[in-house]
């Protein structure tokens, strides 16, 4: 594990900071008046109102504390190249002229490496007016270096979904090391809603961590496949390479991908939602965390209080000399509408109380 000297702990700097016990529960018809994230309880009520649906039921533990996994549907169209659908213009209308074959999910299909795949998404959104979505690739989506965006119909940018968006949801898939099995039900990313349009509040730095007796990951190129569904399936020997400390500096080379740990140790409250976001490329020539949603009660222990480490998936686009503490990204708070019914790890979670930890998808 990296960083088991001196640890600190990243809160937000806010007005009004709330103990996990201490939220009092508001009416269904008030959450969504008050601008914020929606909990899970919230988004539970939408599927239940026919505001999100599915031709397939959803699972049991589709909804997370203050996000909803998207699952795969049946088709994939492999691509040459991406596109926006832009004003007027619906996702559908675009596949024939960017499309080269079709691929049946239904039983699995790899999607090699260097391609861009388009898949449609099960849940199909009609969303009320005043709430909007946002979405992100899954930890362990970020992990294996698959670069996902959302795209939805009229849509001028990846990634966002307008207020009160009615119609189909599709991603963008794109290998970048490793080629991966998908099925239709596989879930690549994770969809945050919102109403209104709740403040954004940057609490502070990220700093890498290259203090441990691993400093971090570097995948191995010319691996095998992932299948995405299976947990603790692969040895991570076979497609990642240790890497020792030297001297507290990590040299970055270019185009290759990275797994490390923040410095910082990381602890949601229970009313608020966090992203980790890029630094300025004027501060490195290198891109950090694909992956960026924390859902209340990330790295929260009521019993400890202890925070977990940030995982920093990392690809430069110059050779890079990298420091132990180096400012590499930042964290951007939004407040919820109200405590979620339930908090991130409750039950058991892959990445809570982590340090410098690779996707589920390998031993430990």
């Amino acid at each position: 594990m990296a960083g088991e000297g001196a640890r600190s702990r990243v809160v937000p700097c806010l007005p009004e900071r709330v103990a996990l016990s201490d939220s009092p529960r508001r009416p269904k018809n008030e959450t969504m008046s008050i601008p914020g994230i929606l909990p899970c309880q919230a988004i539970e009520a939408l599927i239940a109102s026919g505001a999100i649906t599915a031709d397939v039921a959803f699972d049991s533990d589709q909804v997370q504390p203050a996000s909803l996994d998207l699952r795969l549907g049946p088709t994939a169209w492999r691509v040459r190249a991406s596109f926006l659908p832009g004003a007027g213009r619906k996702v559908a209308d675009r596949i024939a002229g960017v499309a080269m074959h079709k691929l049946d999910l239904s039983a699995g299909a790899v999607l090699e490496k260097g391609c861009v795949y388009l898949v449609e998404v099960a849940e199909r959104l009609a969303l009320p007016p005043g709430v909007s979505a946002r979405a992100n690739p899954k930890s362990s989506t970020g992990r294996v270096d698959v670069f996902v965006r959302l795209l939805t119909d009229y849509g001028e940018a990846f990634d966002d979904v307008a207020s009160g968006y009615s119609g189909p949801l599709y991603l963008e898939i794109a290998p970048q090391t490793f080629s991966v099995l998908v099925r239709a039900g596989t879930r690549l990313n994770q969809l945050r809603l919102k109403a209104g349009d709740p403040p954004r509040v940057t609490v502070t730095n990220i700093g890498v961590d290259l203090t441990g007796a691993i400093a971090g990951y570097r995948a191995r190129r010319h691996a095998g496949v992932i299948d995405l569904d299976r947990e603790a399936a692969l040895d991570l020997a076979d497609f990642w390479e240790a890497l020792e400390p030297r001297r507290g500096e990590l040299l970055l080379d270019p185009g290759e991908f990275y797994i490390l740990a923040s410095k910082e140790d990381i602890a949601i409250p229970a009313l608020q939602a966090a992203e980790m976001t890029p630094i300025d490329p004027a501060v490195g020539e290198f891109r950090v965390h694909y992956a960026g949603f924390f859902d209340p009660g990330f790295g929260v222990d009521e019993a400890h209080g202890a925070g977990s480490k940030g995982v920093l998936e990392v690809r430069s686009h110059t050779p890079f000399l990298l420091e132990d503490g180096q400012t590499v990204a930042r964290l951007v708070f939004e407040p919820l509408t109200e405590r979620p019914a339930r908090l991130y790890g409750e039950g058991g979670s892959h990445y809570q109380k982590q340090g410098l930890k690779l996707s589920k998808h390998f031993k430990s």
